[in-house]
């Protein structure tokens, strides 16, 4: 738990920073900072986990959840470029759509226990939306407001910050 532990409290405050950014109106490129920390934490993190997979023989599980947690890399570092050098949001787009169309067998295997348990299930399923909200936006010119902003504040402290903090005092289940 302390790998995911670890992740998971960085991208609670990714996805606050990124909330909070969006409710705030900000225009300015601060909100590059945080996704670098985090999606570069991630992607190092999970590179490790990989490595040391392939070295310890581990099984298909292990680098499922490496794969997975590279999504979360992934789409902190895409926002980053993309903000850094004002580029075309849609292949972002199209990014979002594919990962949230993952979190739907993703939750589904959470609720089989594997891969993690109900509750991973559902927070998977959030962060589906959350992802969806950036297809819309971006693909389907829809502008869906604050409403994006506030749903990444809430689900950065319900699914990420909150369970990241008790998984690394080993006080979640």
């Amino acid at each position: 738990m302390g790998l995911l532990g670890t992740i998971l409290l960085y991208v609670g405050m990714v996805l606050m920073s990124n909330g909070l950014y969006r409710i705030q109106g900000m225009t300015d490129k601060s909100i590059v900072v945080m996704n670098v920390f985090t999606g570069g934490l991630g992607l190092i993190m999970n590179i490790v986990a990989m490595s040391y997979g392939i070295c310890a023989d581990k099984g298909p599980l292990w680098f499922y959840a490496s794969a997975t947690g590279l999504l979360f890399a992934f789409t902190y570092l895409y926002v980053a470029v993309n903000t850094t050098f004002d580029l075309d949001g849609r292949l972002y787009g199209w990014y979002s759509l594919f990962v949230a169309i993952n979190t739907v067998p993703a939750g589904l295997l959470c609720m089989q226990n594997i891969g993690g348990n109900e509750w991973y299930g559902f927070i998977w399923w959030a962060w589906g939306i959350l992802w969806l909200t950036g297809f819309i936006e971006n693909n389907l010119k829809i502008n869906l407001g604050k409403a994006v902003g506030w749903l990444g504040l809430i689900e950065g402290i319900v699914t990420a910050w909150i369970p990241g903090f008790y998984m690394l005092l080993g006080l979640w289940k």
